[in-house]
């Protein structure tokens, strides 16, 4: 099995607010909070991670080789 690495590389500081404020934009939700887990049954129909969403374009996946290849055309 061969995994694509995204050079998106973020450096961060704790307690930063500029970077706090970058990383808000990623909008990470992890499955161990309820909330967030029903969320993605809602969306997704699955509790498959990961699983992406772009609202904006009204697309979402499932498979990380997928989601690799839409953020790399992005």
């Amino acid at each position: 099995m061969v995994y694509l690495k995204i050079m998106i590389i973020l450096y961060t500081k704790t307690m930063c607010p500029y970077c706090r404020k970058v990383l808000d934009t990623i909008d990470e939700r992890n499955m161990a909070d309820p909330k967030n887990l029903a969320e993605l049954m809602e969306k997704g129909g699955k509790r498959q991670v990961p699983f992406l969403v772009d609202e904006e374009r009204g697309v979402s996946m499932y498979e990380s080789d997928d989601i690799v290849e839409y953020l790399e055309q992005r």
